[in-house]
């Protein structure tokens, strides 16, 4: 079985976002020290660069489930967690990769060249990043975002100057065979080449990778032999060169004819339509192909190819067709050189800036959509109603309670925010015009919002009152009345000063 690989799918999860920390700075002979909850570290990301040293995707064959390390959640005394580690991953040089709906979302040609796979979770903010000249002391954090997770398509496109293409039998892998160090396996029979091979030629100064694509039959480019799996290796050559098989024992078959049904191949496929064609005459060494060779060439001249008569087996004629290759490459490269690079515009777009969408379900209910009010949500720790109370506040201040009294929501009625796994569902209730750090007091204790209970009512207190003994017991005099102390003169006193 082959271990050739050039197409598989990468189930990448990045990391986690630690969760921001909630703590208050308790220290002796340090009164108020306010809150000091640090924020929680950053996912690691997911990337793709490209190695010189990978040619296969085999790896991701065999593990094709790929997740970052998370972040660690924030400590007290000002101190932020730690970041997730990234998880790079090496690909061969010429790999493109495809999301799960098959669009392209990159090309990576050049060693060196990085791809963003799936991006890390942002972590949460603590109290101390939350605390204002309002809000004092917030008692909550932020929750770390979840790390992006992707499924994505890698396919392999050869990187190559040359691609050999033909009839299965052709000798294309004995060709290459002789004209570089490249060992495929070769037999007399059709389809001995199961996967596409690369071979380095050596021209005189110039050096160009030649590869042999198997498979390519009438119907290639519909999905018969081996064509539509192998097509795309011929998309990055600068030349096509056909190898016709002159010595085939099937009398149906001729030059001329393979030609003609690869070329049909090829334009089904598209995008070859510039490349430069040049013909090599395989096999004649052998009498009849040698025969065919000098039959069809003359006619193969007309129609405008550069023709060449060639043979793996006696090295004859293989020199012409190297140096042929060579100029192509050699022109091929100065051209390349001589373009002006494009200068690249870069037009970035503001984080969260999206804004959010409001619509109106056939159920009565209402949708939220929006990058900011989906990231506020994964970020809110619902079982903290102060969290909860901190969350209404941003959705009323982006906003998002004016267009839903203008879409027709009324108290009570569902609103969802998100969508998929990520989507929040509850009841709506418009805030009031104050802040959960407005609130705080005698009103509710720490960690809660008053907003937020069906029925508001101020918390009643138990006064500590003193007993009318207690009270009098204070006095350094007995009085009357406690309340109202009052020395009074005791009469029969007066009367003993006056006798």
């Amino acid at each position: 079985m082959t271990s050739f690989i050039d197409s598989v799918t990468l189930f990448a999860a990045a990391g986690k976002g630690g969760d921001g920390c909630v703590s208050v700075k308790r220290e002796k002979f340090k009164p108020l020290g306010g809150p000091d909850g640090g924020n929680g570290g950053r996912g690691g990301d997911i990337i793709l660069i490209v190695d010189s040293s990978v040619t296969t995707l085999l790896d991701f064959h065999h593990s094709p489930h790929r997740k970052a390390t998370s972040g660690s959640q924030g400590y007290g005394d000002r101190k932020d967690g730690t970041y997730g580690e990234d998880l790079i991953l090496p690909v061969p040089n010429g790999t493109v990769i495809l999301d799960d709906k098959g669009n392209q979302l990159a090309d990576l040609i050049g060693t060196g060249t990085t791809f963003l796979a799936a991006q890390g979770g942002h972590g949460g903010l603590g109290n101390l990043a939350l605390s204002s000249s309002k809000r004092r002391a917030p008692g909550f954090a932020l929750l770390g975002e979840p790390g992006e997770e992707r499924r994505l398509t890698l396919q392999l496109k050869s990187v190559a100057d040359i691609a050999l293409v033909g009839f299965p039998s052709a000798g294309k892998s004995s060709l290459i065979a002789a004209i570089s160090a490249a060992r495929p396996k070769i037999a007399d029979y059709p389809f001995t080449t199961l996967v596409p091979n690369l071979g380095v030629v050596q021209a005189g100064d110039t050096r160009f990778t030649v590869a042999d694509v198997p498979g390519l039959i009438p119907g290639a480019s519909q999905g018969k032999g081996l064509g539509l799996q192998f097509l795309r290796h011929v998309e990055r050559c600068v030349a096509l060169v056909h190898v016709l098989d002159c010595g085939t024992l099937e009398t149906d078959r001729n030059p001329i004819d393979d030609l003609e049904a690869i070329e049909n191949e090829l334009a089904l496929y598209g995008g070859l339509e510039d490349r430069v064609r040049i013909v090599a005459l395989n096999k004649v060494d052998l009498p009849d192909g040698k025969a065919m060779a000098d039959m069809v060439e003359e006619q193969l001249r007309e129609k405008g190819y550069e023709v060449y008569k060639v043979s793996a087996a006696s090295r004859e004629g293989l020199q012409e067709l190297l140096y042929s290759m060579a100029r192509l490459v050699q022109r091929e490269r100065a051209e390349a050189a001589k373009e002006e690079r494009t200068r690249i515009i870069l037009r970035p777009t503001a984080v969260d800036d999206s804004g959010f969408l409001v619509q109106k379900n056939g159920d009565g209910s209402f949708s939220v959509r929006g990058q900011k009010v989906v990231r506020w949500v994964r970020q809110t720790n619902f079982k903290n109603a102060e969290a909860v109370g901190y969350l209404a506040d941003r959705l009323a201040q982006l906003g998002v309670e004016k267009e839903l009294f203008k879409k027709g929501a009324v108290a009570g009625s569902e609103v969802r925010i998100g969508s998929g796994d990520n989507e929040v569902v509850f009841e709506w209730e418009p805030t009031i015009e104050a802040g959960a750090e407005q609130l705080a007091g005698f009103l509710h204790r720490r960690g809660e919002d008053s907003r937020l209970e069906a029925a508001w009512q101020a918390v009643e207190r138990e006064e500590d009152v003193l007993s009318d003994e207690e009270i009098a017991r204070q006095w350094e005099y007995n009085v009357a009345n406690p309340h109202s102390p009052e020395i009074v003169e005791d009469p029969e006193l007066i009367e003993g000063d006056d006798k």
